[in-house]
């Protein structure tokens, strides 16, 4: 972000308001961006999460994501690095292989972030997941050949279903990763 030509509305530890001209977006003052990670078993499941999200005031099934750049000591990271390292600490799984799908900015109208999506496959089961001591992540294996049924289902009881599944399912196709 160019801070010359920005002006501070508000900031917190996490989320900042500012305005350059006479537009107002969001940004986050830590971080340099976001990835998301599809991961893919051996066996074609798809390994999606499921956490309360307080600004939607209700529980999303997600791919695992983390923020760039966000702790001191990963700010050196590359992007490929950071997706691996938060595909562990949410689902528990290591990729022997992380394949960079696109990058996109998250909502150009509302924010300067870019989300940078990966598939992660060869995958080796460490842990059982659930995120950091701040988190309360559900970690879900569904069969590729489910997921349509399966998303139905979960948004039936209530939950949210965040977009970036089909996106990542679809670009996964596209490189023949799926």
């Amino acid at each position: 972000m160019n801070s010359s030509s920005v002006k501070t509305l508000a900031e917190g530890s996490y989320l900042g308001l500012y305005s350059r001209d006479t537009w107002e977006f969001a940004a986050r003052p830590n971080s340099t961006g976001v990835v998301g990670i599809l991961p893919i078993t051996d066996d074609r499941q798809l390994v999606l999460v499921e956490q309360y999200r307080f600004p939607m005031d209700a529980t999303v099934i997600e791919i695992p994501a983390g923020l760039v750049g966000d702790e001191p000591e990963f700010v050196d990271e590359s992007l490929a690095e950071t997706a691996g390292r938060e595909l562990l600490e949410e689902t528990g799984y290591r990729a022997g292989s992380v394949t960079h799908l696109l990058s996109s900015p998250t909502s150009a109208g509302m924010t300067s972030e870019t989300t940078h999506f990966y598939a992660a496959t060869q995958l080796v089961r460490e842990h059982s997941g659930g995120g950091t001591e701040h988190e309360d992540i559900t970690v879900h294996h569904v069969p590729f050949d489910q997921i349509s049924n399966w998303l139905a289902e979960q948004e039936a009881s209530d939950m949210l279903i965040d977009f970036k599944i089909h996106a990542c399912i679809c670009l996964a196709q596209q490189k023949g990763i799926l």
